[in-house]
C-alpha cells in the first residue's frame, strides 16, 4: 500500500477530485496534454469546484507537481515542441479503471464469459498435452463439433447470435479492450527500467560491466533482445500484420452494421472501431522509444560518456563515505567556513532567462549614413505603375471606346487603346469587366495580344468579356 501508486491514488486525501479531474483531461485511450494546456484547463476547474466551497488552495502547477511526484503522472519531452507533455502512469490507469469499475459494476458471471473462458481452458489443455493421441482425439471432436454446426446452418437449424446475448459479448470484449492502456504504460516503464539497470551496470565495476560494453560494442541491441524486446515483437508483428488487419476492420465493420448494435453507446461504438488503429499507434510509439533507448545506449558507450560518470560516481561516493563518518561529530547545518560557487543560478521563472548573442557586441561592417535626398515624382509614379494595376487609366480608356457604341469587348479595347503596362493592362480589363460587364459562355473566346517589357509581342486566347456602360 506505501509502495504501489495506484493504492496512493484510491487512499489521497482528495481522492474523489484527483480521480475525476485526471479522467475527464487524460483519462481517453492513448491521451497526451501539454503540460501548459493541462495546466490551464484544470485551474479552469479549480475555480468552479471553488465556487462549491471546496478547499483547493494551491495551483494546478502544484497539484499537478504532486500528483507527478505520487507516481499519478508520467512527464515527457517531446520531439514536436520544446515543451513537455504529461500522460497517465500505468499505476494512475489501473486506479481510474478501479473506480470506473465500482461506478458501473458489470455482471458478477456472463454466458459469454464463461464460453470465453471455457474455450481458452479447453485450447490451452490440447496445446500443452504432451501425448500427441490426445490432442489429436480433441483436435477431432472440435473438427466434429464445427461439423455438426455447419450441417445445423444449411438446415436452417442454427440461428445466429443476436439481441441481449450478442451486446453482452461484445461488451465483455470492449471490457478486455479497456486493459490495453495499461498493458502499453507497463510495457513502456519496463523499458524505461530495462534502460536504466543497463547503465547502472555500465558504471559498475566488475564482470557485469565488462559482458554489457562488449555486447555494445559488438553491436548488440540489448534492448531489443531482452525477453521484453522480443514479447513485444511479436506482438507488433501480429498487430501489423496486413492481412490480420484487413479481416479485422472488415469483422468490425459488420458488426456495428446489426441490428443489436444500435443499443451500445456511442463511446462503445468508437471503442470497437478504434480499437486496431489505437494498437497500431501505440505500437510505433513503443517502437520509436525502443530504437530511442538503444541508439541512446550505444552512443553513450562509445563516446566514452560513461567513463566520466564512473569518476563522478567514485567521488559522490567517497564523499558520501567521508560524511558518514563526520555525523556523529558535526550537524548537518554547522558552519565549516568553506564557500562553494554555485554552478548554476537559481531562476524562478523562465522568462527571467536571456539568450546571450555574441553578434550583439559585434558591429561588423562600418555603419555608412545617407542623406536623406527629394524624392523626383516621376520615378514614384514608375514605381507604382511598376508594381500596381493603374486602374484609372483603364476606365479611361473603356468609357473612350464606349463613346457612341453600345458595347466592347477586352479586345476592342485593347485594339482602340493599346496597353500600356503590358499583360497587367489585360488582366485589369478582364477584372472589370468581370464585375461591371458579361461574361460570354465558356466557348466563345477572341484573341487578345500585347507586348511584353522585354519589347516581345505576345498574344492569349481568353474568354468573351463585353462592357456594356461607361464606367464610374
Amino acid at each position: 500500500m506505501d509502495e504501489d501508486a495506484a493504492w496512493r491514488l484510491l487512499r489521497a486525501d482528495n481522492a474523489p477530485i484527483v480521480a475525476a479531474l485526471l479522467a475527464e483531461h487524460l483519462g481517453a485511450q492513448s491521451t497526451r496534454m501539454d503540460a501548459d494546456e493541462l495546466y490551464e484547463r484544470i485551474d479552469a476547474d479549480l475555480d468552479e469546484l471553488r465556487s462549491h466551497r471546496i478547499d483547493l488552495a494551491r495551483t494546478a502547477r502544484a497539484y499537478v507537481t504532486d500528483w507527478r511526484n505520487a507516481g499519478f503522472l508520467v512527464r515527457r519531452t517531446t520531439e514536436e515542441s520544446r515543451g513537455e507533455t504529461y500522460e497517465l502512469s500505468s499505476a494512475g490507469l489501473a486506479a481510474l479503471r478501479f473506480i470506473d469499475a465500482r461506478e458501473a459494476p458489470r455482471r458478477s458471471l456472463t454466458e459469454s464469459r464463461l464460453a470465453s473462458l471455457s474455450a481458452q481452458v479447453r485450447q490451452l489443455a490440447i496445446d500443452t498435452d504432451p501425448e500427441s493421441a490426445r490432442r489429436l482425439a480433441r483436435l477431432e471432436e472440435e473438427r466434429a463439433a464445427i461439423d455438426a454446426r455447419i450441417a445445423a446452418i444449411r438446415e436452417g437449424s442454427d440461428n445466429a447470435l443476436a439481441g441481449e446475448r450478442a451486446v453482452e459479448r461484445v461488451r465483455d470484449l470492449l471490457a478486455q479492450a479497456a486493459e490495453v492502456p495499461d498493458d502499453f504504460a507497463r510495457v513502456r516503464a519496463e523499458f524505461e527500467a530495462l534502460n536504466g539497470m543497463l547503465r547502472a551496470r555500465i558504471l559498475e565495476a566488475g564482470q557485469e560491466q565488462r559482458e554489457v560494453l562488449d555486447d555494445v560494442f559488438r553491436g548488440v541491441d540489448l534492448i531489443a533482445d531482452s525477453d521484453a524486446g522480443r514479447s513485444f515483437a511479436a506482438f507488433t508483428a501480429l498487430v501489423l500484420d496486413p492481412a490480420l488487419g484487413t479481416a479485422f476492420e472488415d469483422d468490425v465493420r459488420q458488426i456495428l452494421e446489426r441490428e443489436y448494435a444500435r443499443e451500445l453507446a456511442a463511446g462503445e461504438r468508437r471503442a470497437l472501431r478504434d480499437f486496431l488503429p489505437t494498437l497500431q499507434d501505440r505500437s510505433a510509439e513503443i517502437h520509436a522509444v525502443i530504437t530511442q533507448f538503444a541508439r541512446g545506449l550505444r552512443r553513450y558507450v562509445r563516446s566514452q560518456d560513461y567513463q566520466r560518470d564512473r569518476v563522478l560516481r567514485s567521488l559522490i561516493q567517497d564523499a558520501m563515505i567521508a560524511a558518514r563518518a563526520a555525523a556523529p561529530e558535526m550537524r548537518p547545518y554547522d558552519r565549516l567556513g568553506v564557500e562553494l560557487d554555485l554552478t548554476t543560478v537559481p531562476v524562478r521563472s523562465v522568462g527571467a532567462l536571456a539568450l546571450h548573442d555574441p553578434a550583439e557586441r559585434d558591429a561588423g561592417a562600418e555603419v555608412v549614413s545617407h542623406e536623406g535626398a527629394e524624392a523626383d515624382l516621376e520615378e514614384l509614379r514608375a514605381l507604382a505603375r511598376a508594381t500596381e494595376i493603374d486602374f484609372d487609366e483603364l476606365t479611361a480608356n473603356v468609357n473612350a471606346v464606349l463613346d457612341g457604341r453600345d458595347g466592347a469587348s477586352v479586345a476592342d479595347v485593347l485594339v482602340a487603346r493599346p496597353p500600356t503596362q503590358g499583360v497587367a493592362s489585360v488582366v485589369g480589363l478582364i477584372a472589370l469587366a468581370a464585375m461591371h460587364g458579361t461574361v460570354a459562355d465558356p466557348g466563345l473566346t477572341e484573341h487578345v495580344a500585347w507586348d511584353g517589357a522585354d519589347g516581345i509581342r505576345r498574344s492569349a486566347t481568353v474568354r468573351v468579356h463585353t462592357f456594356t456602360r461607361r464606367l464610374e
